[in-house]
């Protein structure tokens, strides 16, 4: 049984979010985050110098798509045990997709964890942690619909330039590999007005770049009967004065239509990138997943997209060693790479998920067998990646300045941004100038690297700066938290009011 002790009075209690799995986790962690700070808890990195070496509280924001996700979790978990030990009153809080998964089984291995919540109920958060503390015993609740959607929910952005938007949550397919209907639920749309109104809003803060969310996200509109509302959507976007930059993931080949297509090339704020997700490019392997489009409705759609918007760099997901692929198959997976040429592409070996039906499937592909197909189609893949790269030579480019893309830019004494196409650019600046994240710099590339590209000619080099840079720089003089104490929590239970 989890037990904790009351906070030491006055002091604000600080948190820490461990986000794995995809990018609707990275915007759930920023309402939860969001959440935490709404009740008075203060980010672990941003408490000052007399804050505790360890954090008050741990959340951990959880997938079940990735390998071996359950293992990371109970090795992080395990990790924390004597942290929390010595630590009377800290906390620990599971959530996301493993925990809608494993519900009340965290807390059977893991004792020492004080919550557990689900997909669906991200805005418990704060309640949850102050009954754990109140009761001084675990608190595991999942609903099974969900509670509120997260975009009502406060938020604690992690870039103050580009910003994620949820549209949808939930999946209506059924594909036979991936476990996410299951635990996100069926497909559920918020309203065009809302989604506008929340871009309108992160503008005015200084936002450049939104990137809308969905897990199906070319779905967006199934729930209130409208199958064009997406590229609607997308239409609407380039009305939103100050918005620079729109960008989408992921959608699914089945419904990508041509009115998305359309939406993106005619209107100039719908940057031309597209992740379209193949998985395989076998016929056979694709109806045995469940995905319903075929090899040439796929290439169909890429040439449909390079037709209208020849800059498009597309990106995938390619799965490896499903159950029953042979030989065959897998060729033609390779096939449609080298016709698809993708810019990049997430690569993944077949591991089964518990609770998905490839799991049971016969004929699972031996890991040796799964592992030399891997590395061949990774070999081709970064073949093309670098060759694409490589005819980018020469191109003037407008690169959002990004905040810690470039891991060696002190040391090249480079800035480093994405281009509107979303490739990573490492490029020089003029002695003297100052750029900010958030902010435009015009560059060349010199250089097609094998999976970047670099810009080191200053003779078509320019520097805009924008709100969004100015959004990152106050956020940069922010004062630090001040010692107000926590703000009350309630449990969630109904209380009195005394009306004058």
């Amino acid at each position: 049984m989890s037990t904790t002790t009351e906070p030491q009075t006055g002091t604000p209690r600080t948190y820490q979010v461990r986000t794995f799995g995809c990018q609707m986790n990275v915007h759930d962690s920023e309402r939860l985050s969001g959440l935490l700070e709404d009740a008075g808890y203060v980010r672990f990195d941003e408490a000052g110098t007399d804050a505790p070496v360890e954090p008050d509280v741990v959340v951990f924001n959880t997938c079940a798509v990735r390998e071996n996700a359950d293992n990371k979790l109970y090795g992080n978990l395990g990790h924390l045990a004597p942290v929390k030990e010595r630590r009377p009153g800290m906390q620990i809080a599971v959530g996301g997709c493993l925990a809608q998964k494993d519900r009340g089984e965290i807390v059977r291995k893991a004792p020492w964890v004080d919550v557990v919540f689900g997909t669906h109920n991200v805005g418990s958060l704060p309640v949850l942690l102050e009954r754990a503390r109140h009761n001084a015993e675990a608190q595991v609740e999942i609903l099974e619909s969900l509670e509120t959607f997260p975009s009502t929910l406060p938020t604690r952005r992690e870039s103050p330039y580009a910003a994620w938007v949820s549209i949808s949550v939930g999946c209506n397919n059924t594909c036979t590999f991936c476990i996410v209907p299951a635990l996100r639920g069926k497909e559920k749309d918020r309203r065009p007005g809302d989604v506008l109104a929340e871009i309108e809003a992160l503008v005015a803060e200084g936002v450049l770049e939104v990137t809308l969310l969905g897990q199906n996200v070319n779905t967006y509109g199934v729930e209130f009967g409208d199958k064009l509302a997406f590229g609607k959507l997308l239409r609407a976007t380039g009305g939103i004065e100050g918005l620079e930059r729109v960008r989408f993931t992921s959608p699914h080949p089945s419904s990508f239509t041509d009115d998305v297509i359309d939406a993106m090339a005619e209107t100039p704020n719908v940057m031309p990138s597209l992740h379209m997700p193949l998985q395989s490019g076998s016929d056979r392997v694709l109806k045995a997943m469940r995905r319903s489009y075929r090899q040439s409705r796929f290439l169909g759609i890429i040439d449909g997209v390079r037709s209208r918007i020849p800059d498009a760099a597309i990106t995938t997901d390619i799965i490896v060693g499903f159950p029953g692929e042979t030989d065959a198959d897998f060729e033609d997976t390779l096939h449609v790479v080298e016709q698809a040429r993708f810019s990049s592409a997430f690569t993944f070996q077949y591991s089964p998920r518990p609770g998905t039906p490839a799991a049971t499937m016969a004929d699972q592909i031996p890991k040796k067998v799964v592992q030399e197909r891997y590395e061949r189609l990774t070999a081709l893949q970064d073949r093309i990646t670098y060759e694409d790269n490589q005819a980018q030579t020469g191109r003037v480019l407008e690169v959002l300045v990004a905040e810690g893309e470039g891991r060696k830019d002190a040391a090249t004494q480079r800035l480093s941004g994405r281009a509107p196409d979303n490739r990573l650019v490492h490029f020089a600046v003029p002695e003297g100038t100052v750029l900010r994240p958030g902010d435009v710099a015009t560059v060349q590339v010199t250089r097609g690297a094998p999976h970047y590209l670099e810009a080191d000619d200053l003779s078509r080099f320019a520097v805009r700066r924008t709100r969004a840079g100015d959004a990152w720089e106050a956020r940069q003089a922010r004062p630090e938290p001040q010692d107000d104490g926590p703000r009350p929590v309630g449990l969630g239970m109904p209380s009195l009011r005394v009306r004058s």
